[in-house]
């Protein structure tokens, strides 16, 4: 499978940023899906996940502001960031693995080109 994330940018604090993946292949519904962020000198570290059959899962920093979602029929994962501060700046990518998904991104087997999000304060 083949992964294209897309819809970053640069917003002001607070405001709001919807990214998308769009996977190619066939089964994308048997994918699990990770969105994971990676800022200048930081370790790459796990955002949200959703399992193939649309579980949910997100990191402490996300929950309440990132929502997670899929649409199999287009093949395309969203993340949904609202109330963006700026320690939300990074590089995110989104990730593919068969079977369930997970927070370790070294489970995971395919990966995007990454979107660059930027927040200012």
């Amino acid at each position: 499978v083949q992964l294209q994330a897309s819809g970053g940018g640069l917003v002001q604090a607070g405001g709001s940023l919807r990214l998308s993946c769009a996977a190619s292949g066939r089964s994308f519904s048997n994918y699990a899906i990770g969105w994971f962020r990676q800022a200048p000198g930081k370790e790459r570290e796990f955002v949200a996940r959703i399992s193939g059959g649309g579980s949910t899962f997100y990191a402490d920093s996300a929950k309440g502001r990132f929502t997670i979602s899929r649409d199999n029929a287009k093949n395309t994962v969203y993340l949904q960031m609202n109330s963006l501060k700026p320690e939300d700046t990074a590089v995110y990518y989104c990730a593919a693995r068969q079977g369930a998904s997970s927070g370790n991104y070294q489970l995971y087997n395919y990966w995007g080109q990454g979107t660059q999000v930027t927040v200012s304060s």
